[in-house]
């Protein structure tokens, strides 16, 4: 009896095991044909013709959000949606609008300021930058970027991410950070992805992830500079807004002229374990420009200065005698005076002008408690006005 029961508990574990190992196999099938459903279904069967006229069409009706989700919609079918949408839809700086989640890191619009606006979480120290749906100062945007405020003994670092929920340097969400010094004076803008060809990563001593979620080690993540800003100390106590200089390391200073290019990234890397592809993520003229610097002998001094980083620094304010107070036309865009407000514009090499050099690039104003606007334009990107307007919220006393 013994050997009877042995026997049969043997064969029903047999059996057991061997139709698990059936359900693993159809599970991995399955996962297959969900996959190769995802690269090509049946809609990618459409004619190429009739396909393109299709998605044209859908891209011209819908030209903001939210049914803007439809274009994006459309790219997520197939992969032969996906590449003819990637060619339909423009860039911001030609179009004007943001559609896919790498448009945040693609410089803005040429011809007028893009219009955001930023909320302040106090509690846990969270700021979310949304897109401006409407002409209200305070509408229900659409949801762009986080950033989340961490404090250090030496240093305060502000991480910048594509989801509200998720602050983890190591996670595919991670786009960059903005880290300031003691005094909360200097600030440096770092990127996750390289801003041009050769751009050199900063070491970093820790590796600790900054928040609780544990992501794959294989997806890339760095950290490169692409702007330095600096607060102008205040040790007299005159009155006026602060004095902020942002030195933008990746952009020419020639990107404000006509026909100048800044560097534009494409796509973000996959994150299945992937590198940094070889093929260059940023088309910019920058990389030319610097190699016919080196290669030739007889270049002047004012082209160099024009071929350098651009320097944006605060717009002049005008005193208001009758209100007594700082005054900058923000186009009715700012409601309420504070010492954060502040206006960018790029700063002209020595010995030239011209109206590009007064056209606002970055203005930042508060409207509520804890609510600003943040308008930017070409050549910088979302990213970049959403990471300089997040060193506005530092205190500064040495500054005040």
């Amino acid at each position: 009896m013994n050997l009877d029961c042995g026997l049969r508990t043997r064969s029903c574990r047999v059996i057991q095991e061997t139709s698990m190992a059936v359900a693993a196999l159809e599970l991995e099938d399955d996962a297959e044909e969900i996959d190769d459903g995802l690269k090509q279904s049946c809609w990618a069967n459409m004619p190429q013709e009739l396909l393109r006229e299709v998605l044209i069409r859908i891209e011209s009706s819908e030209n903001k959000w939210p049914s803007r989700k439809n274009v994006v919609g459309c790219a997520t079918v197939c992969r032969s949606w996906r590449e003819i949408m990637k060619e339909i839809v423009k860039r911001p700086e030609i179009s004007g609008m943001l559609t896919f989640p790498i448009s945040v890191k693609q410089p803005g619009p040429r011809e007028s300021l893009l219009q955001c606006f930023i909320k302040r979480k106090r509690s846990t120290q969270t700021y979310f930058l949304f897109l401006s749906l409407t002409q209200a100062l305070a509408d229900d945007g659409k949801f762009l970027l986080a950033a989340r405020k961490f404090r250090r003994t030496t240093c305060t670092d502000y991480i910048i991410s594509l989801h509200a929920d998720d602050m983890s340097k190591g996670s595919n969400r991670y786009i960059g950070k903005l880290r300031s010094n003691f005094l909360g004076t200097k600030f440096i803008v770092y990127d996750g992805l390289p801003p041009h060809d050769g751009a050199k990563m900063t070491k970093s001593r820790s590796t600790r992830f900054m928040g609780s979620t544990q992501v794959s080690p294989r997806v890339p993540a760095g950290s490169y500079p692409v702007a330095h800003i600096s607060y102008e100390l205040n040790m007299l106590g005159s009155r006026g807004p602060r004095r902020m200089q942002c030195i933008m390391d990746p952009i020419p200073s020639s990107s404000i002229e006509a026909g100048g290019v800044a560097p534009t990234q494409t796509e973000f890397p996959l994150s299945s374990g992937e590198s940094f592809p070889s093929i260059p993520f940023f088309r910019s003229r920058s990389s030319c420009v610097e190699k016919t610097l080196s290669t030739s002998q007889n270049q002047s001094q004012s082209q160099s200065q024009r071929d350098g980083p651009l320097v944006l620094k605060n717009k002049s304010p005008r005193w208001h005698e009758q209100l007594q107070c700082w005054c900058l036309n923000f186009q009715g865009r700012v409601t309420v005076a504070s010492v954060k407000n502040f206006q960018l514009v790029a700063t002209p090499p020595a010995g030239q002008s011209g109206p590009q050099y007064e056209k606002v690039i970055l203005q930042f104003g508060k409207v509520g408690k804890d609510v600003f606007t943040m308008d930017y334009r070409y050549p910088i990107s979302a990213f970049q006005a959403f990471a300089i307007c997040l060193s506005s919220f530092d205190t500064k006393i040495a500054c005040e």
